[in-house]
């Protein structure tokens, strides 16, 4: 099955989607977004990354920022923070360029390696793309850690990219019925960014639509 481009989402929804199905319906259906210290942060990081005049080549490597990537399998699309193309005997041409090259795509986020596994998978959402993109196969990864300043190489497995498409799978199916699901609070929610609109501890609200739409019925009584 292939998408058409206006059906897209975004690469980046899968680490909400993985953390929180709710959040992600908040942020990506009903369009309610709340920004935090954290997110905060996370902008400035990757604004920085994605500065258009830090583009450079180093040695053998060419380094691409803010690289625009779609799959018209998965139906999403998004940037890359950094792409590095590392020359190869067994890699693909590059237009402009002399010589083969690998694809290595790297990630940025500003604290530390999470114990979950939606960075990760992000990062896996970003290479599947590339793949489809310039038809070679990428094998790993990386996600660079702010708080840590250090690389964490993530291994491309068969699993992972069979995991991402079913996550992106399940996202189309609620975004297709505008479906924003319940959550059950736990301790995750004291740090997310939509904690105040979600309302975690009502537990009942559906949607944030039904709930304001309650509170002014509510109110006109």
């Amino acid at each position: 099955m292939e998408y058409h481009e206006d059906e897209y989402l975004m690469i980046s929804g899968i680490q909400h989607f993985k953390f929180c199905r709710r959040q992600w319906a908040l942020i990506h259906i009903e369009q309610q977004w709340d920004e935090n210290v954290h997110t905060a942060v996370g902008e400035l990081m990757h604004k920085k990354v994605h500065d258009p005049y830090l583009t450079e080549k180093r040695k053998d490597v060419l380094i691409t920022r803010a690289l625009p990537v779609s799959s018209r399998n998965m139906g999403v699309s998004g940037e890359c923070d950094v792409v590095e193309f590392h020359k190869s005997e067994d890699g693909i041409k590059l237009q402009g360029h002399w010589g083969l090259y690998n694809v290595y795509p790297i990630e940025y986020k500003k604290g530390k390696p999470k114990a979950g596994e939606e960075d990760i998978l992000q990062l896996v959402a970003q290479a599947l793309c590339l793949e489809e993109m310039f038809s070679t196969s990428i094998p790993e990864g990386a996600i660079f850690y702010g708080e840590t300043r250090r690389r964490e190489i993530v291994e491309i497995t068969d699993g992972l990219r069979q995991q991402v498409n079913e996550i992106f799978h399940e996202m189309h199916q609620y975004y297709e019925r505008r479906y924003t699901p319940k959550v059950k609070y736990s301790k995750a929610c004291n740090a997310c960014s939509l904690k105040d609109i979600c309302l975690p501890k009502l537990g009942k609200a559906v949607s944030v639509k039904d709930y304001m739409h309650q509170i002014l019925n509510e109110d006109e009584e």
